[in-house]
């Protein structure tokens, strides 16, 4: 593949206090991770599949759509609790939710680059070397063994909350072990699913074709399943023909105001600041005034609607309200925005977050998009706490910048030099049927 180098001298940044020349280089088969085709297309299975949820009702692709761009278009998903997908999404009555999933559902694409290390908005998961797993998480040293890496182990999450995946306390076996602290080991709530699995003829035979040990009598585990959906995700969700990348590898010209914006983006206006490298992020964690909305990360014994993000991994106060900071391909495909979704409309998130410091003052409701359903606790209460609202502004580090309209413009034109469509349908797509017969989502 022919590579290009996109070099923004040093001349460029004279004007900004972190001066620097950088270079992005168009993005190769070597920035990915190696994909076992045999793998990825059991991968896409079990993504679909509702039988790895507790009440076999919902599936990986319920909250992670292409039509609604590798996400579910709403601000704060319905999970354990809901019928059908997206901002239509309704609440079943025999089932009601127990209240909205805190976060915003974050988009898959290039998921599968190595530079990816770090997951969730708040980073829970990381590559940790010095860890027997190899990764960092809330587990810590009860983390199983045989996850390929933390894309496959970010799907550990999900089928655990009762919220997204799991069910209620009480409804079936993998809500109940999980209510029980029984997550590894035999009964555990990972076994119970993998042995879902493996009753299943053509799941047990597509596991034979793709692990040796499997068809020597290994038993299938929840982190062959997870592995298998992690190829998946890396293989159908690449993201790297963007008119962007075209430009980077010499093939074609941004348009004008395209390129005035990638000028405005490493340049007056900061973005590669935090939207660094190959893949706009440098995947770490920054407070950026976002609005809180919705249940907020408590406990369900905790009564605040509050959303702390890094601290509450780390525990340390300058790490308050700090969240990752999100790849942009695709950006313009992948609404609401923010790690509460709090808006709808990218152009209006961009005009908050060159401001962060005073964008909680001017929010306006109207941005959340939200399906329709009256949770027990109120969507606004954080919003509505004038003390919560100052410690979001207060922990903001970063001044921001005054753009004109016509620039504003400008970067949301290079925004959409970002978008690679066919990342959304050319690969192995939905598929019509499943091994367990459940329903597919489409």
């Amino acid at each position: 593949m022919k590579k290009q180098a996109l070099l923004l001298t040093t001349a460029m940044f004279l004007h900004l206090p972190f001066a620097y020349a950088l270079e992005i280089k168009a993005v190769d088969d070597d920035a990915f991770v190696e994909i076992d085709m045999k793998q990825a297309q059991l991968g896409q299975l079990l993504f679909w599949d509702p039988i790895l949820s507790g009440n076999k009702n919902i599936s990986c692709g319920t909250c992670h759509h292409p039509k609604l761009g590798t996400a579910d278009g709403v601000s704060l998903s319905i999970g354990e609790g809901g019928i059908g997908l997206g901002p239509d999404r309704m609440v079943d009555k025999s089932n009601i939710p127990e209240q909205r999933i805190p976060r915003n559902a974050p988009a898959l694409f290039n998921l599968g680059a190595k530079e990816f290390t770090v997951m969730f908005h708040d980073g829970r998961l990381e590559a940790d070397e010095t860890k027997k797993s190899g990764l960092r998480t809330p587990l810590d040293d009860d983390m199983t063994v045989g996850f390929s890496g933390v894309l496959s182990a970010q799907s550990m999450f999900p089928v655990l909350s009762s919220d997204e995946m799991a069910g209620h306390y009480s409804e079936n076996d993998v809500a109940k072990a999980v209510r029980r602290g029984l997550i590894t080991g035999t009964d555990g709530a990972w076994d119970i699913i993998s042995k879902r699995v493996a009753a299943i003829d053509e799941y047990q035979k597509m596991f034979d074709e793709v692990d040796p040990e499997i068809a020597q009598g290994k038993p299938i585990g929840f982190t062959d399943i997870s592995n298998a959906i992690a190829a998946f995700i890396a293989f159908e969700w690449r993201s790297d023909e963007s008119p962007f990348d075209n430009y980077l590898r010499g093939e074609a010209q941004l348009d004008d105001v395209a390129a005035q914006g990638m000028d405005l983006f490493y340049g007056k206006a900061q973005c590669a600041s935090c939207h660094t490298g190959p893949f706009q992020t440098d995947h770490k964690f920054h407070a950026m005034g976002v609005p809180q909305i919705g249940p907020g990360k408590a406990e369900r014994f905790e009564s605040h609607s509050q959303d702390t993000g890094r601290m509450r991994v780390t525990g340390r106060l300058e790490d308050a309200y700090a969240f990752r900071t999100p790849s942009l391909r695709n950006v313009t495909l992948t609404a609401p925005y923010g790690h509460s979704g709090a808006y709808r409309n990218l152009r209006h998130f961009l005009e908050a977050h060159v401001e962060p410091s005073t964008a909680v003052d001017y929010y306006d409701k109207s941005e959340a998009q939200f399906s329709d359903y009256t949770p027990p606790k109120n969507d606004w209460a954080a919003l509505e706490d004038a003390k919560e609202n100052q410690a979001i502004k207060d922990a903001v580090r970063w001044s921001g910048v005054k753009l004109a309209a016509g620039e504003i413009d400008a970067l949301m034109a290079f925004m959409g030099a970002l978008e690679d469509k066919k990342s959304l349908t050319s690969r192995l797509g939905v598929p019509s049927t499943l091994p367990s017969g459940l329903p597919v989502d489409k």
